[in-house]
């Protein structure tokens, strides 16, 4: 059941506005991330902070094969998904500084983006700890007799997690319209997957549960593209689980604060050979879909879109402490505690 898709040249997108369009869209993610980076070390962001740096083609693509009505459930590693996926850059900023104007009101914070509006159900930050949500998500489509499909994105450690087996299997047991994708960026956190996984070449492992899978080229975003709209229609046209596997590097550690001092230098020379980004503007040059003063600009555009989003998160207000439990529950409940830490346990006097 299990194929492998060879990479393809850009040049097979329909046209060069389509493949501009894509490399905006890469190119936003970058410099988002690099500005995140940048705040983190500022103090301006806390708690944890991945990126998706080095995995731009894989977010590109992947969004691109799936419509507004679908639903996407990721792991921590989500900035980009939220940007491409439609959120506004400003108030995910805002959320990675806790503000109050965030997606989720600063409450979610990094590795909680979470937007009704755009169906995207999170960022989750146990790992796998959203595929049987996800796989929950997808039974209420069917449930409904809905035409909806839920893709659910995770890194390649989450397949050695016992919810991955079992999201998996029961997927199939109830012919769920669900795609799972793997972003195999080569390590779980500072494991390498050979190390880790006895059977490295993660998207075979879909054929312990007789399900439909595929091996693509994370860099190449066109491949990632066509290759998730395959999965995507077998889930919808077919009501069956799809397993996407997409292989691409990661350019820095597996948090902000990570060093990846766990790498050679040849080893980060190799993954910096493979920046998608970069290749994507050299394929558009090369094939004279664009030139070198063209990508310029799109590259100003993009500095201004991202530099109104840090002003925008900077100007918004942090939470007031006095809502520190507004949202412990979705309503009301008996003997609901609003003690903050410091006030006392009975009131002065009593």
């Amino acid at each position: 059941m299990a194929t492998t898709s060879r990479k393809r040249p850009a040049r097979s997108a329909k046209n060069t506005e389509e493949l501009l369009g894509y490399y905006r869209q890469m190119l936003l993610v970058r410099r988002f991330e690099e500005r995140t980076a940048q705040a983190y070390t500022e103090a301006k962001i806390g708690g944890y902070c991945h990126l998706n740096l080095g995995e731009e083609a894989t977010v590109v693509g992947l969004m691109a094969a799936i419509e507004e009505r679908d639903y996407l459930f990721t792991n921590y590693r989500d900035h980009g998904y939220a940007l491409i996926r439609g959120m506004d850059p400003g108030r995910v900023m805002a959320e990675l500084y806790g503000r109050q104007d965030g997606v989720s009101r600063g409450w979610g914070g990094s590795m909680h983006l979470f937007d009704t509006d755009v169906r995207q159900l999170g960022g989750y930050g146990i790992v796998g700890g959203q595929l049987p949500l996800a796989a929950g998500a997808a039974l209420a489509v069917s449930y409904r007799d809905g035409d909806e499909v839920v893709m659910c994105q995770m890194g390649d450690g989450t397949t050695n997690i016992g919810a991955f087996h079992e999201t998996l299997n029961i997927a199939t047991l109830w012919d769920l319209p669900i795609v799972f994708v793997v972003v195999n960026n080569h390590l779980g956190m500072g494991t390498t997957v050979e190390m880790s996984s006895a059977e490295p070449e993660l998207y075979k492992r879909a054929a312990s549960y007789r399900m439909e899978s595929a091996r693509v080229d994370g860099n190449d975003v066109v491949a990632v593209r066509d290759a998730a709209k395959i999965a995507v229609e077998r889930a919808r046209k077919e009501q069956k689980p799809y397993l996407l596997e997409t292989v691409s590097g990661r350019l820095r550690g597996h948090s902000v604060v990570d060093p990846a001092a766990y790498r050679s230098k040849e080893e980060v020379e190799a993954v910096r050979a493979q920046d998608p980004v970069a290749g994507l503007h050299d394929q558009l040059i090369a094939a004279k879909a664009a030139d070198a003063d063209q990508l310029a600009e799109v590259d100003a555009d993009v500095h201004r879109i991202v530099k109104a989003a840090v002003e925008f998160a900077e100007k918004s207000p942090a939470p007031e402490v006095s809502s520190l439990f507004d949202y412990t529950y979705a309503s009301p409940v008996p003997n609901d505690s609003r003690r903050l830490p410091a006030d006392p346990l009975f009131p002065v006097g009593a």
